[in-house]
């Protein structure tokens, strides 16, 4: 949770959009970690996120989503993530390719890892024929004029710029990543965070408010905010404490904090505001009572599944 204000990057000229790949997501196999890392990431650096798109490993829907995005307002950061493994179901090169009409090319980097790898699996003791080889070596065929994402990892990432990449205000920059979410991490954290993210926007402000009352009974605040400070995103997000977020250009959202404040503590200091307040904590607790009573009947498996590939 951020503290009460924090000055983070606002006037979003650089946005971006995700496409998750893959189809144990879509079956309810493998739970989808990536997109939400990679939206707080964007946050820190005030890049707005405007779409997430969860599709299978199937050409015509990578293709149907990207588009969508690349047609979005521009500059436009476009991330990716999962089925660049070797499996004949990681066609996510293959697919980004052929959705740009562009060829795929071999990454002289990656193919030298690969072919690493395949020396390291021979000297096992595990021979690899032709066929073998140029399956594995699927993972360096990518799409034409890419190139690869510097990182302290091992784990390749590659971006693909469009009309000059972001750095043109009509642009777009396509990064491919792996779906192993350890690897998504450091290849965003050490390679596009430097390279892609930092210093792009201009800083905004986002404040937390925390109180003890229904959302509902500050409706009639939140309706004044909207017509007075139009700019500024609203959230409101029930808990223990309840907690009002706003964000947008400093000094908007200093004039909203100062205005939902203010009705807090009218709220706070008349004798209905303090009965509702109590009564509200009492249904709080009973209600983080009854989920802790129901923790146990659980008997799902919510393990942290990574996949080794891709």
């Amino acid at each position: 949770m951020l503290p009460p204000t924090v000055v983070m990057a606002v006037t979003a000229e650089l946005r971006a959009s995700i496409l998750v790949i893959g189809d144990e997501l879509l079956g309810g196999f493998v739970k989808d970690t990536n997109s939400g890392f990679i939206a707080e990431r964007l946050q820190r650096h005030a890049i707005p996120l405007d779409r997430v798109h969860v599709v299978p490993d199937e050409t015509d829907a990578i293709d149907e989503a990207l588009q969508a995005e690349l047609g979005r307002a521009r500059p436009r950061l476009v991330l990716t993530t999962g089925g660049i493994g070797s499996t004949p179901d990681d066609i996510t090169f293959e697919a980004v390719a052929e959705s740009l009409g562009r060829g795929l090319e071999e990454d002289p980097t990656i193919a030298r890892l690969l072919q690493g790898a395949i020396v390291w699996t021979q000297s096992m003791g595990v021979s690899m024929d032709d066929e073998a080889r140029h399956q594995f070596l699927r993972m360096a065929r990518v799409p034409a004029g890419a190139t690869m994402v510097p990182t302290d990892g091992w784990a390749p990432a590659v971006r693909v710029d469009v009309d000059g990449g972001i750095d043109d205000p009509g642009g777009a920059t396509i990064v491919i990543l792996p779906g192993v979410p350890s690897q998504t991490r450091t290849l965003v954290k050490t390679g596009l965070e430097p390279l892609l993210m930092a210093g792009r926007n201009a800083p905004w402000l986002v404040v937390e408010i925390e109180h003890g009352y229904p959302e509902s009974l500050l409706n009639p605040t939140f309706l004044r905010l909207a017509a007075a400070h139009p700019d500024v995103k609203l959230g409101s997000y029930p808990g223990a404490p309840m907690l009002v977020r706003l964000q947008g250009v400093p000094e908007q959202v200093a004039a909203a904090e100062a205005l939902v404040r203010g009705d807090l503590e009218v709220l706070d200091a008349s004798e209905g505001g303090q009965r509702i307040a109590a009564a509200w904590r009492e249904r709080l607790a009973a209600a983080t009572r009854d989920d802790s009573d129901d923790s146990g009947s659980d008997d799902s498996d919510d393990s942290d599944e990574e996949p080794t590939d891709g």
